[in-house]
């Protein structure tokens, strides 16, 4: 029902609503303008430092699975050198040369097979130290950002706490603005909001000029645009100009 009541509007009534809206939410812009790039700077630390938290967590997955590797080679010496004895006592009992040879190469095997792992715990070793000194660095800088992240937020909140209440007020009143308005209209002034980087659909004219680019605009097409009787727009950058209601200049 009030869309159908908006449509009924004259130009002038459409051309006043519109002109309402674009300053509610100009004063919105200005507000969310105030915290600037802050919501983003917050954002950007929190993706960082999950990204650092889950590098962490990866760090010290793969030095858990180093120091398991270690003391696994660590066992796997001890079995060597207890086969060796045992392989050794056996020799002394050997009844031919052929039992002598094959028990030496079992004692050889199980030599090399602790060579392997004393290299094996060394390299695990060197590798465990190279990852304390990145997960130190990492750890570092996971606290910086952390700090940097709780100052941004602590900023926030004091910026959103002070333009809240205003901003949900305004939000309102640009809702209730849009009501006002008939669909095709709110859809025009919407896109042209969006192509724009200040965020003006519709402008009024200032010293002869489009308020939006500021290109002049030719003395009849003002005439015409102050005569609030037909939509009009600028020519360069395809903003609605309007003559501001009566007392809002």
């Amino acid at each position: 029902m009030a869309k159908k009541k908006a449509a009924e509007n004259t130009i002038e009534e459409k051309l006043n609503g519109l002109y309402k809206l674009q300053q509610i939410d100009s004063k919105i812009d200005k507000i969310r303008t105030i915290r600037g790039e802050l919501p983003l700077e917050v954002q950007d630390l929190e993706d960082e430092i999950e990204g650092l938290t889950t590098r962490l967590d990866k760090l010290k997955e793969e030095n858990a699975d180093l120091e398991q590797l270690v003391s696994d080679r660590k066992n796997m010496i001890k079995e060597s050198k207890a086969a060796i004895k045992k392989y050794t006592e056996q020799q002394k009992n050997v009844r031919n040369n052929r039992e002598f040879d094959s028990i030496s190469k079992e004692i050889e095997f199980q030599e090399l097979e602790m060579e392997l792992s004393e290299k094996k715990i060394n390299e695990a070793k060197a590798n465990i130290e190279h990852k304390a000194e990145v997960l130190d660095a990492a750890k570092e800088k996971l606290d910086e950002r952390q700090k940097d992240l709780d100052i941004k937020r602590n900023e926030l909140k004091e910026i959103s706490a002070e333009t809240e209440k205003d901003e949900e007020k305004l939000m309102k009143d640009s809702d209730k603005a849009k009501k006002a308005i008939e669909d095709r209209l709110v859809v025009a002034y919407e896109r042209l909001r969006n192509n724009s980087r200040n965020g003006l659909a519709v402008v009024s004219i200032e010293r002869s000029s489009c308020g939006g680019c500021f290109n002049k605009i030719p003395p009849q097409r003002q005439i015409d645009i102050q005569a609030r009787k037909k939509f009009i727009v600028c020519e360069h950058c395809g903003r609605m100009l309007v003559e501001p209601p009566e007392g809002k200049k």
